[in-house]
């Protein structure tokens, strides 16, 4: 078992992707095991949903910097951008998260924009065409914005897109 801020983090997470966004502060204690005061040794509300932004930001980091590593950021970033059936709710509650910007409930943590910056780096590198990597960003918020909002795009439409966009992916590279 992880350390106790972990465990606050993974509890609010659980609590979100079962629709408690933002989380009751109670709740998160109840489900990580901690009292309400070792809860707030480690967070408030505020710095408990910028933790979890971040994490999530490390997260789907890491995937885009290994896959750029292989040249093949563009193609992740696409297939990143259509959450897998069991991921949804996750991005649905991501969603619901950003929406707390609009209120000024919440402030975006600083790392989202540099992540944004480097995504868009490593997009332009790959590509060699910064308004090539701005169209397969774009390209990826729409379908990550159709995924949320009505049936997902199967793993076929997206594939179908990258080699409609002159995308290599991994099976191609294969290919004599």
């Amino acid at each position: 078992m992880g350390t106790a801020r972990e465990r606050i983090l993974d509890a609010a997470e659980e609590l979100i992707t079962a629709g408690q966004v933002p989380p009751a502060l109670d709740a998160v204690a109840a489900a990580a095991g901690v009292s309400k005061g070792g809860l707030l040794y480690h967070f408030d509300k505020q710095s408990l949903l910028r933790a979890l932004v971040t994490r999530a930001v490390h997260r789907f980091d890491e995937r885009l910097t290994a896959a750029a590593t292989q040249g093949m950021m563009a193609a992740a970033w696409l297939r990143l951008s259509v959450p897998e059936p069991g991921e949804r709710t996750v991005y649905r509650a991501m969603l619901s998260m950003l929406r707390l910007t609009t209120t000024g409930e919440f402030d975006l943590p600083e790392e989202v924009g540099g992540a944004e910056q480097r995504w868009q780096q490593m997009l332009t590198a790959e590509l060699g065409d910064p308004v090539r990597a701005r169209l397969v960003r774009l390209v990826g918020d729409g379908l990550f914005l159709a995924a949320l909002t009505g049936p997902a795009p199967t793993s076929d439409e997206v594939e179908q897109l990258l080699r409609h966009l002159g995308l290599r992916a991994a099976a191609d590279e294969a290919s004599p």
